[in-house]
This record gives C-alpha cells, sequence and structure tokens, in this order.
C-alpha cells in the first residue's frame, strides 16, 4: 500500500533517485535557503521504499494593489516515479497532500504547469477546482539535424551579424556579471502581467548547479541578454529569457541569446530545448513567431490554477471554462 507524507526540513529526506531538477532535493535545499520561500516535498512510499516524489514551493510576495502582500503555491510538473507506479493514482494523491498544505499556510492562489501531457491528471485537477488555462510551449529537436538547417536564410543572416558587430553568448562568469543579468531580467519580468521571478539569491545558487546553466549575452563589456536552462535528463528547458532588444536592436540581442542556448544544447548532446512559455495561444503573437523561426514546432498545454477565495475561483472558473 503506498502513503504519501510531506517533507518541509531537508534533513527528514529519504534517499531518491532525482533526475528532474524540479523535483530534485537539492531544489529543495535551495528553496529551503531563500528568505520567503517554503519548500514542501510529497514524498510516497511502498513498504519503505520511495516510489514516487513531488515537490512544491510557496512564496512570500507583494504586490501594489490589494492584498498587497500574499503567498502562492508553484509546481512544475507532475514529479518523479519509479517504473511500474501508476502515475496518475499515485499524482493525485501527491498533489493533494501538497495543495492541503499549502492552503494551510492560507496562499493566495496555486499553479500547476508543464504537464508531460496535456491531459495528465485532468479529472482530479477539476474535481479539486482547479481550471485550466490554454498556454502554449516550442519543442525544438536536436537529434533528427542540426540545428542550423532549420534555419531560414534570414535567420541565419541575423545570427551571423550579431557575431560580427561583437556579440557574444555565454554562461555567466562570476557573481557581478550574474548581478547584471538578473537586474536587466527583473526589469523586464516586472513589465509582464503574470510576474514570477524566482528570488536573486536562489537564482544565484542554482546557477552554481550543473543542472540549472545561467547565461549571459555580452557586447563591449555591456550585458543585453541573457537566459536561465534547466537540465533534466535528455532535453534542457529554457526557462526565463530577456533581452534589451528595444535599445539594442541593431545588435539583435534576443535572436543571439535564443540561438545561443540552442546551440549550447546541441554541442552538449541533449536531443531537444524546451521553451517552456511562449504565452497564451493568441492567434498572433510576435514572440511564438520569433521562438517558431528558430525551427520548433508549436505544443498545445494546460496551466492550471486555483485561487483560495471561492468568488474569485468560481468566476475565473467560468471565464475559462471549456
Amino acid at each position: 500500500m503506498i502513503k504519501v507524507h510531506i517533507i518541509t526540513q531537508s534533513e527528514e529526506l529519504p534517499q531518491m533517485s532525482c533526475v528532474n531538477f524540479f523535483h530534485s532535493a537539492e531544489l529543495f535545499r535551495i528553496c529551503e535557503m531563500t528568505s520567503g520561500l517554503s519548500p514542501f516535498m510529497a514524498v510516497a512510499e511502498e513498504e519503505g521504499r520511495v516510489v514516487a516524489h513531488m515537490l512544491g514551493t510557496l512564496r512570500r510576495r507583494g504586490s501594489l494593489v490589494p492584498p498587497y502582500l500574499f503567498t502562492q503555491g508553484r509546481i512544475y510538473g507532475e514529479g518523479e516515479y519509479e517504473k511500474g507506479v501508476n502515475r496518475e493514482e499515485v499524482f493525485t494523491m501527491m498533489f493533494n497532500r501538497i495543495t492541503h498544505s499549502m492552503r494551510r499556510k492560507r496562499c493566495l492562489y496555486i499553479e500547476l504547469s508543464d504537464l508531460s501531457q496535456k491531459m495528465f491528471g485532468y479529472k482530479n485537477l477539476r474535481q479539486r477546482g482547479f481550471f485550466p488555462v490554454h498556454w502554449m510551449e516550442v519543442h525544438n529537436s536536436l537529434h533528427s539535424m542540426p540545428p542550423e538547417e532549420r534555419l531560414d536564410e534570414k535567420m541565419k543572416a541575423r545570427i551571423a551579424h550579431a557575431r560580427e558587430q561583437g556579440v557574444e553568448f555565454r554562461r555567466v562568469a562570476d557573481y557581478d556579471e550574474f548581478r547584471s543579468f538578473y537586474r536587466m531580467l527583473n526589469r523586464y519580468m516586472t513589465l509582464k502581467v503574470r510576474r514570477y521571478l524566482p528570488p536573486e539569491r536562489m537564482f544565484w545558487e542554482m546557477g552554481q548547479s550543473e543542472n540549472c546553466r545561467l547565461f549571459v549575452t555580452r557586447w563591449h563589456q555591456k550585458t543585453i541578454g541573457g537566459c536561465a536552462c534547466i537540465c533534466s535528463g535528455t532535453s534542457i528547458y529554457l526557462w526565463y529569457l530577456a533581452s534589451k532588444r528595444k535599445s539594442h536592436p541593431i545588435l539583435q540581442p534576443e535572436t543571439a541569446t535564443v540561438w545561443g542556448a540552442i546551440d549550447h544544447a546541441y554541442q552538449k548532446h541533449f536531443r531537444h530545448i524546451f521553451f517552456m512559455d511562449v504565452g497564451l495561444p493568441f492567434k498572433k503573437s510576435r514572440f511564438r513567431d520569433f521562438i517558431l523561426s528558430f525551427g520548433g514546432k508549436e505544443v498545445s498545454s494546460y496551466r492550471w490554477f486555483f485561487f483560495t477565495f471561492p468568488p474569485i475561483n468560481r468566476l475565473l472558473t467560468w471565464i475559462y471554462k471549456e
């Protein structure tokens, strides 16, 4: 019989196989040492053996409008499972325990994203009061052909022009370079309606891990772009992306950053690079079209939300009804 319990202290974590960085003991410890973050690890055990685990985080946040101070729950993906485990059944058990723990902490809302399959856990999530919002991702295959062969002549010319201008893409070299990248990313995210950016210390600690790679695009000692990537198995995930494309349009910083991430993934023999967030599936999207110009394909997904204030959750459920 499988039993699930919640762990909130790293010293209580059992031995378990961690391939997915978003559900790893390493990320748990990074969150634990970061002010304003509280990790929750749901561990499923059968006869004393860990058969699955799922990590969620609770973050204190502030806003310029009421409620000013609140907490937000966040879960990336459905967790990790041993072979032979009924994923849907155990996911339901772990997810219910994590969200119950988060709601006891009076969080304002909970978000679940990046499920491996669009319909995974659909029935249980609906029963728990979560509502889905259509979202878009872009997946690029790197193993069937070199990524350069997927580019059109216009994109190749843009990349070549950036190189000729002295634009350089590389991993973050030191803390000063990291700070310039984080400040740029923070300013970029401030303009977004859905602003979720991990705290600076958490980002820095993650950058020390081989499972998380922080990159900067530099020109004449200035940071004009950057991205954060997560490595998991044979795939790499582009998590955050920002550039100064409006202040340096001739340098193509956004193009140089995205191409740099793709080329790095290919050189390191990853089989795929996933762009985790290209936004809502509007008919016209400049950013989505831009990412697709590198030879990837669109993938429709769901992001699931739950607001703990019932009237708001009912209203949003009605607005986003399918």
